[in-house]
C-alpha cells in the first residue's frame, strides 16, 4: 500500500511538538486514527515502523515526539545519544537493569567499562531518560492530547474514532490517556505501567495489555487494575505470556519474542477494527443472490 508519511508540527500547551504521521494514500473517506506512544528512548526506527504498519493497516497514525515539545530535545536526548545509552542497556542483562537504573553505585560501576567521555554522556542521558524528561507525565498527557485533537482534525480522519496504543513507558501512557479522555474509543497497552486504580473509574472506552511473564514490576500492578477495570464495568481483556520478558514487541531489541509479538499484533488489530469502526457485512444468503 501507498503510505503518505513523514514529520508534522503539532500544538500543545507544552509548546510545539514534532510527530511522525502515516496515513493510507489515497483515501476515499475518512479512516480511524491511532495515537502511537513511544517507548522511552523516543520515536526511533522502532516506533515510525509500528506507526507504519497502523497506516498499512487503514489507520491515520500519529505517534508525537514526547522530548521536542517546546525547544525541542535538550542535547542529552539527541537521537545518536540515546541509541548509545540504548545499546549500553542491551549489554546489560535485563535482570541487572532496575539496579543499574536503582543504584548509582552500581551504574557507575557499569558506565566504568566505557571510555571516559562516554560513559560520562551515555551516563547523563540515561539520567534524562529514566529520571528526568521520561517521568514528566503531565507533561507528557498534554503533548497527547494535542495529538488526540491533530487526529480529530486531520482531514484523512476527521469524523472517525481514534484509539492510542503505547509501549513502555508509552503503555503507562496509553492507560492514563484512557482514564482522562472522553474521547479515546480504544487503548492499548504493551507492558506499561498501570494507572492507581482511583483513576481507572474515569475509563470510558475498552483497555486491551499486553505483558511478559518476566517482568515482575510490571506484572505486578496488574491484580489491582483488573479490579478497577472490573469496577468500572469496562471492557478489557489484559494478556500476558508466559517466559517472556519486558518489550517482547520491540524486534530491534534482544527482548523480541516473535511467538508473543505476532499473537498481540494480530489481537490489537481484531480489537482496532472493533473499538475504531465496526465494517458493516451482510448475510451470505442475501450476497449470494447478488
Amino acid at each position: 500500500m501507498e503510505l503518505v508519511r513523514g514529520w508534522v508540527d503539532l500544538r500543545s500547551p507544552a509548546g510545539s511538538v514534532a510527530g511522525y504521521l502515516a496515513r493510507p494514500a489515497p483515501a476515499e473517506a475518512p479512516v480511524p486514527g491511532v495515537v502511537v506512544i513511544q517507548e522511552v528512548w523516543g520515536v526511533d526506527g522502532h516506533i515510525v515502523d509500528v506507526a507504519e504498519r497502523l497506516a498499512s493497516a487503514g489507520y491515520v497514525a500519529l505517534a508525537p515526539d514526547l522530548y521536542s515539545a517546546g525547544e525541542g530535545r535538550p542535547p542529552a536526548l539527541a537521537p545518536e545519544r540515546v541509541e548509545a545509552a540504548k545499546a549500553f542497556l542491551n549489554a546489560i542483562p535485563p535482570a541487572q537493569w532496575m539496579a543499574v537504573l536503582g543504584d548509582e553505585a552500581r551504574r557507575a560501576e557499569a558506565l566504568g567499562s566505557l571510555p571516559a567521555e562516554e560513559g560520562e554522556q551515555v551516563g547523563e542521558t540515561i539520567g534524562a531518560l529514566f529520571g528526568g524528561a521520561g517521568g514528566d507525565s503531565a507533561r507528557h498527557m498534554e503533548v497527547l492530547q494535542a495529538a488526540l485533537e491533530h487526529l480529530h482534525a486531520h482531514p484523512a480522519c476527521a469524523g472517525r474514532r481514534v484509539g492510542s496504543v503505547g509501549f513502555c513507558l508509552g503503555g503507562g501512557l496509553s492507560a492514563q490517556l484512557a482514564c482522562t479522555e472522553a474521547d479515546l474509543a480504544g487503548a492499548v497497552v504493551f507492558y506499561g505501567a498501570s494507572p492507581a486504580p482511583e483513576d481507572v473509574a474515569g475509563v470510558r472506552c475498552p483497555v486491551r495489555g499486553f505483558y511478559g511473564a518476566d517482568d515482575p514490576r510490571i506484572v505486578a500492578g496488574l491484580p489491582a487494575f483488573e479490579e478497577a477495570l472490573e469496577e468500572a464495568g469496562c471492557d478489557h481483556e489484559l494478556r500476558v505470556y508466559p517466559e517472556t520478558p519486558h518489550a517482547f514487541f520491540n524486534d530491534t531489541r534482544p527482548s523480541y519474542r516473535p511467538e508473543a509479538a505476532r499473537d498481540a499484533w494480530g489481537k490489537m488489530l481484531s480489537f482496532f477494527a472493533e473499538a475504531l469502526g465496526r465494517v458493516p457485512t451482510v448475510p451470505l444468503a442475501e450476497a449470494a443472490r447478488t
